[in-house]
């Protein structure tokens, strides 16, 4: 390496120290990417990336070239699909249609299988389209009844709520969900050919089912365990029970959910006007659920979510943005391509790093897809197989103790602390992800040709 490569490098590593510790201390995001990109900017000083549209490294071109860029590509390809996601959750919640389907599949599981209806009540949701933090304040009222009536320690609700939000069901093949969007888009663009959200269909359901059984047994025997050892149900001063609204039906609640999936992925309508006619759909089936006075203005707070939901995301891709710019980065990229074994070890191991340095999944993807996939293209590997291992990959070390949902989950909606709750969350939102990305690459690996 020369001087200018090594002093890159460690402005990079000293930017993602900065950006992984004030993300956990809660400094504001857009803060801390202009913070850590200017370091990476400083330490690449006079530096010229090859390709079009390069400039000289310095910090006002860091910042206003290539962090911009990203910021701005990434809100320009994606703005719509968060905002009609982030509407589509909107009216599922103020509806109670989320609840509704939560409480349906409750029913249908009963006390016997209480535990495991939690998750899979989120994943039904998170599946439909439904971001995961509505979810998980539609499901959480629901879980602390399960929990109470088959007393099951409080402590370990964020794991079954974020277990069912952001594992399986968020990166499975044909989820209208971002996680699916970027990748599917980025490398139907390298590739010149249209890259589905079912891209690698046989291996995505095959690893999300497996993350799906693997992470209901770690479940099971975690509370078991800490049930034999005499802990039980504790409520929680502000813990409330009593819910006497009236829900709409749990059926009828889920059929915008499967139209909007039936849209997209037979490819009948695009996939932000698939989520909106989801949300049209719930608006007018659930609509004597919902104060219609109030209507214009659930819109207009919806799309103020949006807004700030994704440039939380954009932030953190312009900082990846710039990193691609400097003067280290060949040398990393180069790393990560020459890591024995399949190509899509590199893919796999290069997004989920990405993922845990971001603290978010959606970040990493609009960081690793334009970075490593035209690398792992020109290489021979599919870009279907590219698509669905980044998709599942980087659900792994996203969720490390500093992710944003993670954070909210715990601290916010559950009331929980780390300490208390994050064993399980860690067992259950990155180990089998994790393990889901190998068994991904294995079968690519073995069959190349399957659908």
């Amino acid at each position: 390496m020369q001087g200018n490569e090594i002093l890159s490098l460690i402005g990079i590593l000293i930017a993602l120290a900065i950006l992984v510790v004030f993300i956990m201390k809660g400094v504001n995001i857009f803060i801390t990417a202009f913070i850590s990109s200017a370091i990476v900017a400083i330490t690449s000083w006079g530096f010229t990336a090859g390709g079009a549209g390069a400039v000289e490294m310095t910090l006002y071109n860091g910042l206003k070239t290539y962090f911009i860029r990203g910021f701005v590509g990434f809100f320009s390809a994606n703005y719509l699909i968060f905002l009609t996601g982030t509407l589509m959750g909107k009216m599922m919640e103020i509806t109670n249609g989320a609840k509704a389907i939560a409480k349906l599949i409750v029913r249908v599981f009963g006390k016997r299988y209480a535990l495991i209806s939690v998750p899979l009540a989120c994943a039904i949701l998170a599946y439909g389209g439904v971001t995961v933090f509505v979810v998980s304040f539609a499901v959480f009222p629901i879980a602390l009844e399960v929990f109470k009536e088959a007393d099951l320690p409080r402590r370990f609700i964020p794991g079954a709520l974020t277990f069912g939000c952001s594992t399986f069901a968020m990166v499975a093949p044909g989820a209208p969900q971002i996680h699916n969007f970027t990748p599917s888009r980025v490398l139907t663009d390298l590739a010149g050919r249209p890259v589905t959200l079912m891209a690698g269909t046989w291996v995505g359901f095959i690893s999300c089912g497996a993350i799906f059984v693997i992470g209901s047994i770690i479940m099971f025997k975690y509370i078991a365990a800490a049930k034999a050892k005499g802990e039980h149900f504790v409520a929680k001063d502000i813990d409330t029970f009593a819910d006497d609204k009236v829900l709409p039906n749990g059926i009828v609640a889920m059929i915008p959910l499967a139209v909007t999936i039936l849209l997209i992925n037979l490819k009948i309508v695009e996939a932000e006007s698939g989520v909106l006619i989801g949300t049209i759909l719930i608006f007018l089936l659930l609509n004597k659920y919902q104060d219609n006075k109030k209507s214009l203005s659930h819109i207009g707070e919806g799309c103020k979510q949006a807004i700030g939901s994704i440039c939380n995301t954009c932030a953190v891709v312009g900082f990846g943005t710039l990193v691609s710019m400097s003067a280290a980065f060949p040398v990393v990229r180069n790393a990560m391509t020459s890591i024995p074994g399949p190509p899509l070890v590199g893919v796999a191991v290069g997004t989920t790093v990405i993922a845990g340095i971001c603290g978010s999944a959606s970040g990493a993807l609009g960081i690793a897809a334009p970075l490593l996939g035209p690398v792992y293209l020109k290489l021979g590997v599919t870009a279907e197989a590219i698509s669905r291992t980044m998709s599942i990959s980087s659900a792994a070390l996203d969720s490390l103790p500093h992710n944003g949902y993670i954070v909210t989950v715990t601290n916010g909606i559950c009331n929980e602390t780390h300490k208390d709750a994050y064993g399980l969350v860690f067992w259950l939102t990155v180990v089998t992800p994790a393990v889901g990305s190998v068994i991904a690459v294995i079968l690519f690996t073995l069959f190349p040709n399957w659908p």
